[in-house]
């Protein structure tokens, strides 16, 4: 199922498309606010790993479904830690998940990451989701995040790039899969947050 056609991405990456730029200050700032309400509604939380691990980065999301990680494993659920359901995706978001994918089908879940301090996300899968020919939608705003994009396999070679405020990166088709993480935030480099740090939202087809 498809929407409009898709952009043209400024550059690829081990076959990631990178939008650099994507969103300007006032998109940024208008997408800010949109996940203000989402906060709100669905307040950050620290996840722990399936060993019981606290994570760094904390975390909420909007949608039908939210990602979710403790001792039972990770997964997708259908409400906030606290019992909520998760807020709907906001309009701007889907927005350009269409723009940029040309796709019609709407993701199921929008998955906000804040990165503060030390925060870093070790190298990963998502694989969470039941159909991988859907592609996963990565928007940065605030600081710089030296993003890292290995192989299908854990090991070996990987690239580095350093993500900034309004970029947009999709892992589509054989980079769907690919192992990929956030070694490093370098605080100070954007005055989006007033109090510094980075958010990441990931958009995700999950059924």
């Amino acid at each position: 199922m498809t929407g409009p056609a898709p952009l043209a991405p400024d550059a690829v990456i081990r076959g990631a498309a990178l939008y650099s730029g994507l969103l300007d200050r006032p998109a940024q700032e208008a997408l800010l606010a949109d996940l203000r309400g989402v906060v709100a509604a669905a307040p950050l939380f620290s996840p722990v790993t399936r060993w019981g691990k606290p994570m760094s980065v904390r975390m909420t999301s909007a949608g039908r479904y939210g990602w979710v990680s403790d001792r039972r494993g990770y997964r997708y659920d259908r409400q906030h830690p606290s019992g909520v359901d998760w807020p709907p995706i906001p309009d701007r978001v889907l927005d350009l998940w269409h723009r940029v994918t040309g796709l019609a089908r709407e993701p199921d879940c929008c998955l906000v990451n804040f990165y503060e301090g030390t925060a870093r996300m070790g190298l990963h899968q998502d694989r969470d989701e039941a159909d991988f020919s859907w592609p996963v939608l990565s928007v940065s705003l605030g600081d710089d995040a030296l993003f890292r994009i290995g192989n299908l396999d854990r090991g070996g070679p990987t690239e580095s790039l350093w993500l900034r405020s309004g970029d947009v990166l999709v892992l589509g088709g054989a980079a769907r899969l690919l192992h990929h993480g956030v070694d490093r935030v370098a605080a100070g480099t954007s005055t989006l947050l007033p109090k510094g740090g980075r958010i990441n939202l990931t958009l995700r087809v999950v059924d």
